[in-house]
Parts: structure tokens; sequence; C-alpha cells
């Protein structure tokens, strides 16, 4: 019997059970989860679903993913996460990830807001 692949965003679930579906198109349940499947993401280069699930207000035309064969991520690591009313969370973390073999971190507080019943990235705030 092989064993599922485990999720890219360090859940300790399979990927099956944890962000595939989201990436399939269903809607995250929580700020986190959609922060914890939009790390997987960019670990597997699914750059049409991390622009589906940027605020409209702040979505980029387009992030070029394919350009970036450089950057291998390495792990997350999710802080505080804190519904700040019925429609608006924010999400502490830590993605690690090398670039040209030099280690780099992200430490952001994310914004999220939701909008029809899905989350949506709004905006991120450095921690440096």
């Amino acid at each position: 019997m092989t064993k599922p692949n485990p999720c890219p965003c360090e859940s300790g679930k399979p990927y099956s059970a944890c962000c595939q579906p989201l990436h399939m198109g269903n809607a995250a349940p929580t700020a986190e989860a959609l922060m914890r499947s939009r790390y997987s993401a960019y670990v597997l280069g699914l750059e049409g679903y991390l622009l589906q699930t940027w605020h409209p207000d702040t979505r980029p035309a387009t992030l070029n993913l394919a350009d970036d064969i450089q950057t291998k991520w390495l792990g997350l690591q999710v802080k505080p996460f804190v519904i700040t009313s019925g429609n608006t969370a924010t999400v502490e973390f830590i993605a690690r990830y090398k670039i040209g073999g030099k280690a780099e971190r992200i430490h952001e507080v994310s914004q999220f807001e939701r909008i029809d019943g899905r989350w949506y990235y709004l905006t991120g705030t450095d921690q440096a």
C-alpha cells in the first residue's frame, strides 16, 4: 500500500485531504486554510489558484511563477490566526525557502476577507 503524499503546507494531513480540494475549487473554511492552500500553491506552481484567491482590489495581473525556477520552498510555520470580524481575519506565518542556494524566509501577517462565503488574500505586512 502506498503512503499518501503529505501536504506541502505541513498540516500533517495528506495533500488529497488538505489543500488539494481547495486547489480543485472548494471554498476554504477558514482564512488559515486559505493561507495554507496558497503556500501549497506556491510550492506546486499553481498561479491560477493564487490569482483566483487574491482579493480583487489588490490582485496583480500575473505572478510569472513559470519564470521562477530557482525558488525551492522548504516549509511553513503558522503562528497566530485571528478572526478580526465576521468577514475578516489575520494569519501570521513564516515561510522558508531557498533561492540560488541561499536560505531566506518570509515572516508576514496576512489580511484576509470573506466575500460571498469565500476567503480571499487581501494584503500582507512584513514582520522582518
